[in-house]
């Protein structure tokens, strides 16, 4: 495959320029962006946002990104293969960032929106929900208040269908608005009461009164997380009800067969693995601080989400999955995961759960490279008598980025678990 670069730094300056995505992200950078294309570079200007031709003398922060003609083009291609849609995977194969890293955090957004322009257009997945004006969707939503830990905490819950009760976490930094498709299918809500629950200090679940929460760095601990949704299933008086979660409620998913086996009949873990290597790296302290930075916007959380997911779910989805990010309490992203990649780990566990009483799945997305299709078939093969699906063209948020896909995917797991309860 050839590179089909601009011919000049004008032209790449035009290019983004013109592009109103890249506008709003680059404003207010007054810098410079220079990219190494194997022997080739290309360099722009930023005065307040607007892109202007490079020189060979850039001023302010200069971000210099460099590689091998061979990372750029898998980068660049059309549909970019897997773990290749983004510079963050990318790092890890050759690919490296040179500059001041918060100021990359800061433009990381209008840096990857740049990337994208440069790759040759593709054919996008149309999406409509339109409808009836004043429709309702199927789900209702209601305040419950738990006690866990001591402390009274005001939940908020939606529920929609009837039959086999069915948990549904969320993942890190989010909230239940995740799983807002899987509430319009009859084939899922005919059999499986659905209710997708918030955790404190996410989406409309409101930190506890009577503690200083704001006094105290938060943390989520995988005690308190396994605590809600115990809690839960017996404030409504769920019978054995089945749980799925995904990313940070994919590991809890596992957490919970291991520790609380005769409380649930089945588990779905979506993107779960023994154990979360994303702090294992080089660096990884310093990239996860960016998470919650003073000098760094929500917006390159959000960004970065769209590395995990694939290049080729609906863009309307996928910004709709980021959005939601973009607009979570700061703290609560990297809050979860002390959890996820931190205290989680059930390697030398594994084996000992009993899916003779608790029934185990795992999905795993094709481009997920934090909780990774090899990560998951690793935990299935730890887990006797679990089931594992690898999701093809799928990414680390699959029932938000490309809903319609995931449910074919999930449905023979339901259809499973529906017939061993009857």
């Amino acid at each position: 495959m050839s590179l089909n670069l601009p011919t000049s730094n004008k032209q790449l300056a035009d290019l983004c320029n013109r592009d109103g995505e890249f506008k709003l992200a680059a404003r207010f950078w007054n810098g410079a962006l220079r990219l190494l294309v194997g022997d080739r570079a290309l360099s722009l200007q930023l005065n307040n946002g607007i892109a202007a031709a490079g020189t060979l003398e850039l001023s302010g922060d200069v971000i210099s990104i460099s590689g091998p003609a061979g990372l750029w083009e898998l980068l660049l291609a059309q549909t970019p293969p897997r773990f290749c849609n983004d510079i963050a995977p990318l790092m890890r194969a050759g690919m490296t960032v040179e500059g001041n890293i918060t100021t990359y955090a800061q433009y990381y957004p209008a840096i990857m929106r740049m990337i994208e322009l440069l790759r040759p257009p593709a054919a996008d997945q149309p999406v409509s929900e339109a409808g009836q004006g004043g429709r309702h969707d199927a789900p209702t939503g209601r305040y419950i208040h738990l006690e866990l830990e001591g402390q009274d905490y005001r939940i908020y819950y939606e529920e929609a269908g009837r039959g086999i009760p069915l948990l549904l976490q969320h993942t890190a930094g989010c909230h239940g608005a995740q799983w807002r498709h899987l509430f319009e299918v009859p084939e899922i809500t005919d059999r499986f009461r659905l209710i997708a629950y918030d955790l404190p200090f996410h989406g409309k679940s409101l930190p506890p009164i009577g503690t200083k929460w704001w006094a105290e760095e938060y943390k989520l601990t995988g005690r308190f997380a396994r605590s809600l949704p115990l809690a839960l299933a017996h404030a409504l008086e769920l019978d054995r009800p089945v749980f799925m979660g995904c990313s940070v409620g994919g590991v809890l998913a596992l957490d919970l067969a291991y520790h609380h086996p005769d409380e649930f009949r089945a588990v779905i873990s979506l993107e779960g693995s023994l154990r979360i290597a994303d702090r294992d790296h080089e660096g990884a302290e310093e990239q996860l601080a960016l998470l919650w930075h003073p000098q760094v916007s929500n917006e390159f959380k959000a960004r970065a989400m769209n590395a995990l997911m694939s290049p080729t779910a609906p863009e309307a989805y996928r910004k709709e999955t980021s959005q939601v990010y973009s607009a979570g309490w700061p703290p609560a992203f990297l809050g979860d995961l002390h959890y996820y990649s931190g205290e989680y780990d059930l390697r030398g566990k594994a084996q000992d759960i009993d899916t003779r009483k608790v029934a185990v799945h795992i999905l795993s997305g094709e481009y997920d490279f934090s909780g990774t299709l090899e990560m998951g078939r690793e935990a299935h093969q730890a887990i006797r008598g679990s089931s594992f699906t690898p999701m093809d063209g799928m990414g680390h948020f699959p029932m938000s980025e490309d809903p319609q896909r995931f449910i074919q995917y999930l449905l023979p797991t339901l259809d499973q678990i529906a017939i061993t309860a009857h």
